[in-house]
Formats: structure tokens, sequence, C-alpha cells
């Protein structure tokens, strides 16, 4: 399987999620799977993007696009850190 984890600050959750919610489609069409989205306990403005992709390949061409440079200005996005990667084990206790 292939991941993208993305960790970044958003200026507000709620228009974050909005546009983030309204990106479905395009997401589904370049090739993401499934997400979850996650915050940290202590700063509900820095967000955890975690998502299945088809392909890294397809994942890095859709975050790295202009589209979605801007979509990100737009949603208040800052520094986002992209971090790809392949499954190797995975597991349950």
């Amino acid at each position: 399987m292939k991941y993208v984890l993305i960790i970044h600050e958003v200026k507000n959750y709620q228009e974050w999620k909005k546009i983030f919610d309204d990106a479905s489609v395009i997401r589904k069409e370049a090739g993401e799977i499934s997400y979850q989205v996650l915050k940290y306990d202590n700063n509900a403005e820095k967000i955890v993007h975690f998502s299945e992709w088809n392909s890294l390949d397809n994942a890095k061409q859709f975050f790295e696009s202009p589209k979605l440079v801007q979509i990100r200005i737009d949603a208040g996005v800052q520094s986002p850190d992209f971090i790809y990667l392949e499954e190797i084990e995975k597991g349950t206790l």
C-alpha cells in the first residue's frame, strides 16, 4: 500500500475542512483511496492528513500541482510537510 502523511497548521480548522471536503472529488480522481484527519491534542489548528493512494506518483503529482498549491493557500494551510510512505508490514494486536 502507498500512503501520504501531511502535517500542517491551518488558520481556521472549519474553513480548511470545508475546502478539504469540497476537494474530495478531485482527490478521488487523482487516486486517493481513503483518509484520516487528525489533530494534535493540544492544538486544534495543527492537522494531520493521513491517506492511502493507488500510487505514490499520482499522490506526488496531485499534491505538487499548481492547482493544489492554490487550494492550500485558499484553505489557510501553513508550512505543510509531505511524507510519502510505502507499507512494509501491517498487523493487529
